[in-house]
């Protein structure tokens, strides 16, 4: 495991809360930014506090190379996050940021004992099933086209080729980190999962939502939500208060409406 990180360099804590009962460390989308969960922090705050994920590459890191691998996202993401690990938060990833929860997860359960207080993994199918996917092997029109197409980034973007240019390489460097990614096979988590899909995502079959029941002892439950694959961002309250539910003591967890 990594150590001696700056834990600044990586997690933005948007609405620090001390009075807060329950954390939440969330991790982005390929090509995202630890802003993707603002609006979500902010529904939150303050009875649950949100530490959002910057991996390297973007906005003020843009300097920094992205990370070659899932692998050493995760090795660098675990040497962040132990020092919170005397009360293990909950963690909740969106896209590749599901797998790169999931893996931290593994890595922490491994040299704590204990995984998170819970795995919230949206829009991303379980880790041991498989796609062939290239998308980081195409030319930048398609790349862009492609994550314009899924709805999570506004096609006016690609109008500010200073913009284009500035999140590029770390969009590209997240595609090929996932699409080479291969599940490893190893000890189980005892986390609670929780899989959030969007009804129209071309990205998760219900078949593949459902794996996810493989990678730990815990319970498992699928949550279908209307949307394509950026479904998230038409469901903040309700996604909130279904956090909230399974987080806080003594909250009724909610069941998402269509």
């Amino acid at each position: 495991m990594t150590t001696g990180l700056d834990t600044e360099l990586w997690i933005r804590r948007f609405h620090p809360s001390p009075e807060a009962t329950a954390r939440l460390v969330c991790f982005p989308h390929a090509g995202g930014s630890a802003g993707f969960w603002f609006a979500l922090s902010a529904r939150l705050h303050p009875k649950v506090e949100v530490l959002a994920v910057q991996y390297p590459g973007r906005q003020e890191r843009r300097a920094e190379p992205p990370a070659e691998d899932i692998g050493s996202l995760a090795d660098a993401l675990a040497g962040v996050l132990e020092p919170w690990w005397d009360a293990p938060p909950a963690f909740l990833g969106h896209s590749m940021g599901a797998v790169v929860a999931y893996e931290t997860a593994r890595r922490l359960a491994a040299a704590t004992g204990a995984g998170p207080a819970a795995l919230f993994v949206s829009g991303r199918r379980a880790p041991s099933t498989h796609r062939e996917e290239t998308l980081h092997l195409a030319d930048d029109g398609a790349l862009l086209a492609e994550i314009v197409r899924q709805g999570g980034t506004p096609a006016a973007l690609l109008e500010e080729p200073e913009l284009v240019e500035m999140f590029l390489p770390a969009l590209r460097g997240d595609y090929r980190a996932i699409e080479r990614y291969r599940h490893r096979p190893g000890p189980l988590l005892g986390t609670p999962v929780t899989v959030l899909t969007g009804s129209e995502d071309p990205k998760v079959t219900p078949e593949e939502a459902r794996a996810w029941q493989e990678h730990t002892t815990g319970a498992t439950e699928v949550l279908t939500f209307t949307g394509g694959h950026f479904f998230p961002l038409r469901h903040q309250d309700r996604i909130g208060a279904l956090i909230e539910g399974r987080l806080l003591p003594g909250a009724a967890p909610p069941q998402p409406r269509p």
